[in-house]
């Protein structure tokens, strides 16, 4: 049996002007009929249903985006890191130095970051946008600064972290990075994000569009803090909070309000993305508190999208239960930087691969099988015929 459709990058649906109730018509779920055909599929092969535990769900799952039945291997993924400087990072709310995500960038260039080792190893070229970092755009290369729309974001219990025209063109570079991307033939996005001070940002967003308090989300971030520090993040959540409520309304203001250039350019990323088909591996509370934005946008647009690994942080946990979506994996991974991501595409590529090279049961084993069922059905009935008494002889 075989399906196919268009190909996973979609067809280039683009918006004139930005309007983010566009994307609820522009944004539709992976294919049911697809999918259901999935299933069949995988009912007829050698291994049982069930046996292969969620890997047969990924299967399917990824027969539906790709529009295909058979599945098609994942054969050209890439890892795109959005990276940025938030201006909360001044008050000690991580354990990295404020205007250090630079660093970080530069260590994935160099071939040395987590993320970059783990890339290497697994055969993905990684990408990274610069949105807001701290540092001269002259210090990196040109392709990965294009997009910079400003250098570092406001500090958000403050001030507002964009201004709303910087919001706009946030926005409209991760649509524009998700659109190359399609266009390039990449097959599956693991996304990750480059940041000091973007969990405390990812924190107010999720307890704004949760309804929750500060300390429900509030976690310890990539390189864990001490107490000291998790009160002064909770506190520093606390009062951009109340700031990001006042706008909850308007996605694309709270994003200015309480986001940054990296978060505004990552929802609108995994919303373009889902316009063109491409799946999405989601990472940590960063790319969740994204995600959460993007469905309130968009209530489709979570279907094109899976949650990597859990970064035991309360508020990624949070958005993936909002989501109704259940991480891969669960290592007490907390580096960030896309590496749970990255760690969970093994496990896409083995569902893939079990998905469309599974032998079909044979043929005789079936007919065998009911062979079976109808003989025992016809002994049965025999053997009920000989308990009845017989009758009664004729007289003569």
């Amino acid at each position: 049996m075989a399906r196919a459709g268009p190909a996973a990058a979609g067809t280039v649906r683009r918006m004139s002007s930005l309007n983010l109730d566009d994307f609820t018509d522009l944004i539709e779920r992976p294919d049911g009929g697809v999918r259901r055909d999935a299933e069949a599929h995988r009912e007829s092969r050698l291994v049982p249903p069930g046996a292969l535990g969620r890997l047969d769900e990924l299967g399917e799952w990824l027969a539906a985006a790709q529009s295909s039945v058979p599945v098609r291997a994942i054969e050209r993924p890439r890892a795109v890191l959005f990276a940025g400087d938030h201006g909360i990072a001044a008050l000690g709310v991580s354990a990295r130095p404020a205007g250090g995500a630079a660093r970080l960038v530069r260590d994935v260039l160099d071939g040395a970051g987590p993320v970059a080792i783990l890339a290497r190893g697994a055969g993905v070229p990684v990408r990274v946008i610069d949105m807001a970092l701290d540092c001269d755009p002259g210090s990196l290369p040109a392709e990965v600064v294009r997009h910079r729309v400003r250098r570092g974001s406001g500090r958000i219990d403050i001030e507002d972290a964009l201004t709303e025209e910087e919001a706009e063109a946030a926005f409209r570079a991760g649509m524009a990075v998700a659109d190359e991307e399609a266009d390039a033939g990449t097959d599956l996005i693991v996304l990750g994000d480059l940041s000091v001070g973007g969990t405390t940002a990812a924190a107010v967003l999720v307890a704004a569009l949760c309804g929750t308090d500060a300390s429900v989300v509030t976690g310890r971030g990539g390189q864990a803090i001490d107490d000291l520090a998790w009160m002064r993040k909770c506190a520093a959540i606390r009062d951009a909070l109340r700031r990001a409520r006042p706008v909850l309304g308007d996605q694309l203001r709270l994003l200015a309000t309480v986001g940054g250039a990296d978060l505004t350019a990552m929802t609108g990323f995994l919303l373009q993305c889902a316009v063109r088909k491409t799946p999405v591996i989601l990472d940590g509370v960063v790319s969740a508190a994204c995600a959460l934005v993007g469905q309130r946008i968009a209530f489709r647009a979570p279907d094109w999208w899976l949650a990597g690994q859990n970064s035991g942080e309360p508020g990624q946990a949070k958005a993936l239960d909002r989501m109704a979506l259940e991480p891969l994996l669960d290592h007490g991974v907390t580096v960030g930087e896309g590496t749970g991501a990255l760690l969970a595409l093994p496990l896409v590529r083995a569902a893939a691969s079990l998905a469309a090279e599974l032998p079909e049961r044979p043929a005789e084993a079936a007919d065998a099988t009911e062979t079976t069922d109808v003989t025992d059905v016809t002994e049965a009935a025999n053997a009920t015929d000989s308990l009845e008494p017989a009758a009664p002889a004729d007289p003569e």
